[in-house]
């Protein structure tokens, strides 16, 4: 085969090319295993960003959230932080407590997170935990005199290495991405990739 300054090939026959969508369910984003591998492992380290604060909310393990402050023990898992912002939107987030936007923020967190585990649903993990980290960004408000970046700080880094993780397949490597694409579920080869 050989390749024209258009980009095709030449010698190729349409028996030598995969059925359209087939080869990007199959064929690596990222080829060197190193690289792979490092991608794997910064998903599987954001996925206990997501997760550890649904635990700790959910029981009070004691360190962001006491025991009495517990989701178990009936307790927001949010009102306290949503009452707490000093910000312009500190109004506007204060009103946003009361149990749906606590089930709406957990089950967020959880989904992402178990998604990141697992490597499956990239995509949607990139979008539903890119508008939580872009909402908690928004909350902090990096622009008041006195912040330490007003910004760039770690919920912006977490949404470009979600948008990264989902573009370059990183579920594929030490997660279930491969066979979830494989998998009759529908859209897993596609949008829910």
């Amino acid at each position: 085969m050989t390749a024209t300054a258009a980009g095709s090939t030449i010698g190729t026959t349409s028996t030598d090319r995969p059925p359209a969508g087939e080869a990007d369910a199959v064929t690596p984003v990222v080829t060197r295993p190193a690289a792979r591998r490092a991608l794997a492992l910064c998903r599987l380290l954001l996925s206990g960003v997501f997760l550890w604060p649904v635990l700790d909310k959910t029981f009070g393990l004691g360190y962001a959230t006491p025991p009495e402050r517990a989701w178990v023990s009936g307790s927001s898992p949010t009102a306290g932080y949503l009452g707490s912002i000093e910000s312009p939107l500190a109004g506007s987030f204060a009103t946003l407590t009361g149990p749906a936007v606590d089930w709406l923020f957990m089950l967020g967190m959880l989904g992402t997170g178990l998604a990141l585990l697992l490597g499956i649903g990239l995509r949607v993990a990139a979008v539903a935990g890119g508008l939580l980290m872009l909402t908690l960004w928004l909350s902090v408000w990096p622009f008041a005199p006195g912040s330490q970046n007003p910004v760039v700080d770690q919920h912006v880094v977490y949404v470009a290495l979600l948008a990264a993780l989902a573009l370059t397949r990183a579920g594929d490597t030490w997660g279930l991405g491969r066979a979830w694409a494989a998998s009759p579920v529908p859209g897993s080869g596609t949008w829910l990739r």
